[in-house]
């Protein structure tokens, strides 16, 4: 049947599906050593940017080049984020606590409190929803990849919400619907966000190695 080919809109979807699927595996277990979680990460998105190019080719060893390629640069973000993301996330506790206990002007101080806190938690998600598929498309410093990062993600905010409200889906989707949906998870959670932020990479990207347009 024409729509089963492997050409068709169908066949294709169906195949990105097992992609997905695939590096969902290959990045679960890649991060297994927490500390490997953000190789993992540009390796997914590597990947899925490749396949949103119609690029895609063999999709493990594309993963695995990267992993390897990107590993110190993203191990050392990832290694700047996640004690940052812990940090965040017991402030956010301890101060939402504290609102539900206190009462008076203790209460004012702790809600201002918990305000800065939720704004920068909103920075960082930004900033983690930019970084590593910046990793995998170009060359920066760390600094540079953070700052460009949040930068790229309050211009593109649409792009931005909208990958959030993937990843939000896929939560809901796995705790309160199906969880064997896991299987899909991030993996699928990224190929379907590359679809519409790869345009936003590329407009964010400049490559050394592509030919310049004569005058």
């Amino acid at each position: 049947m024409k729509f089963l080919s492997y050409d068709s809109k169908f066949g294709q979807l169906l195949l990105k599906l097992c992609y997905s699927c695939w590096l969902n595996v290959l990045w679960l277990v890649c991060c297994l050593p927490v500390f490997t979680a953000g190789a993992a990460t540009t390796a997914l998105w590597y990947v899925c940017l490749k396949c949103a190019h119609g690029e895609e080719t063999s999709v493990t060893a594309m993963f695995f080049r990267s992993f390897k390629q990107n590993f110190k640069q993203a191990t050392v973000l990832w290694l700047i984020l996640l004690p940052l993301g812990v940090l965040l996330g017991a402030d956010i506790w301890v101060l939402w606590h504290l609102f539900r206990a206190l009462h008076g002007a203790l209460a004012i101080l702790v809600t201002l409190g918990l305000a800065l806190v939720v704004a920068a938690c909103v920075i960082y998600v930004i900033v983690l929803t930019y970084v590593f598929p910046l990793v995998a498309s170009v060359e920066n410093t760390n600094w540079a990849m953070l700052k460009n990062a949040f930068l790229i993600g309050t211009h593109y905010l649409f792009s931005t919400i909208l990958a959030f409200g993937v990843h939000f889906a896929m939560f809901f989707a796995v705790v309160r619907v199906y969880t064997p949906l896991i299987l899909l998870g991030e993996g699928l959670c990224v190929m379907v966000c590359s679809h519409f932020m790869y345009k936003v990479i590329d407009a964010c990207s400049y490559d050394p190695d592509a030919p310049e347009d004569e005058a």
